[in-house]
């Protein structure tokens, strides 16, 4: 059998068949997807050092209101002036705290909203 034959089947799995070969795979040889990488780039260096695995920088947080404060209804505006909601989701936005404001955002913009939020008294955690 050849290895161009081996492409072609497996390339006719569909997604649900092609993850359970791999777990299949990693079970039975022992191995799992970083040190086949590090085995590609050449048996002399995964010899030699271990491979680091890259560190990813976090990009993306989530802005969590954890206290209100003694100001709720000025929080309630901060929450609305930032996130464009509707009064009453605003309030349960923060009746329900500690709950995010806004998720998935840079890190800055973060900052600024655990900043703004400060000014009315209430506590914001960046995550």
């Amino acid at each position: 059998m050849s290895v161009e034959s081996i492409i072609a089947e497996i390339e006719q799995l569909n997604v649900l068949d092609l993850v359970q070969l791999t777990k299949e795979l990693q079970e039975r040889w022992g191995v799992s997807a970083a040190p086949v990488a590090a085995q590609a780039a050449g048996p002399a260096v995964a010899q030699e050092a271990p491979v680091a695995a890259p560190v990813e920088e976090q990009t993306e947080f989530d802005a969590i209101l954890s206290e209100v404060g003694p100001n709720k209804i000025n929080v309630i505006k901060v929450v609305r002036e930032l996130t464009g909601l509707g009064l009453k989701e605003a309030k349960a936005v923060v009746d329900e705290a500690p709950r995010p404001i806004k998720e998935g955002v840079s890190k800055e913009e973060a900052q600024k909203i655990a900043d703004k939020m400060a000014e009315v008294g209430a506590k914001v955690t960046i995550k």
